[in-house]
């Protein structure tokens, strides 16, 4: 037998977790709609903020260089967290593009640059 004939196809994992009913009332359908709309804004606002904050850290590596006081770990496991949350939701959005996704990357990209300046002041070649 060789490998061709023992192709197993991907096993795929759906989401499990049931959605709750949806409203009935006109006035249910209005409040659900109003407050996933302010949520979705809430999120685009909050990570969008932390996407900024980023920047006084990478500010203090670069002007005292001097990366001894902050984690490659650390930074390094965000950004794979960050990284992985950005594919997992283009991929659970039908691979498109939405706040969420994009967000996310900006936040991959942030670690990413921290990352690189902890290693850079550490004498690390790239």
């Amino acid at each position: 037998m060789n490998q061709a004939d023992s192709f197993q196809p991907p096993i795929t994992v759906s989401n499990t977790m049931p959605h709750p009913p949806a409203p009935t009332t006109a006035l249910g359908r209005m409040l659900r709609s109003t407050y996933l709309a302010a949520l979705t804004w809430a999120f685009t606002l909050f990570n969008s903020l932390r996407v900024v904050s980023y920047l006084p850290t990478m500010w203090a590596i670069q002007a005292s260089g001097d990366s001894s006081q902050h984690s490659l770990w650390t930074w390094g496991t965000w950004l794979g967290a960050n990284v992985t949350m950005t594919a997992w939701l283009y991929e659970q959005n039908g691979q498109r593009l939405d706040r969420a996704v994009i967000v996310n990357f900006g936040n991959a990209t942030m670690c990413a640059v921290t990352v690189v300046l902890i290693a850079a002041h550490r004498g690390w070649p790239f």
